[in-house]
């Protein structure tokens, strides 16, 4: 399940997460209509964060290979929770592991 959340970094505020792409709209034109008369801040970010609430955009590419893995079987248990389980961390870190030394194997192999 996706988690998007909108920040301004005018206000220093960010929105609850949202599921969906429509409320994440709605979060950001409540907000700027409130508190910004309708003009858009400077730097406002919007875009998908992983289970602990750190942006994707944000993370070197292992690590959100990582974290969507780890959310994606987080989320076959509990899909609204936070946070990501020992269990599908450790399951994330082995199947990246795993395909490395698999590709690792094959490149050797072709050399």
């Amino acid at each position: 399940m996706r988690r998007y959340v909108y920040r301004c970094t005018v206000c220093r505020t960010t929105s609850p997460v949202v599921h969906q792409l429509e409320d994440l709209a709605a979060q950001g034109e409540a907000h700027r209509l409130a508190l910004h008369g309708g003009h858009i801040p400077d730097d406002e970010a919007a875009g998908q964060v992983d289970r602990l609430g750190r942006w994707y955009a944000s993370l070197g590419p292992l690590i959100a290979m990582h974290a969507r893995i780890t959310d994606g079987l987080s989320d076959l248990r509990d899909p609204k929770g936070t946070g990501h389980p020992l269990w599908a961390s450790a399951a994330a870190t082995l199947l990246l592991g795993s395909a490395a030394a698999l590709v690792l194997g094959i490149l050797s192999a072709a050399l």
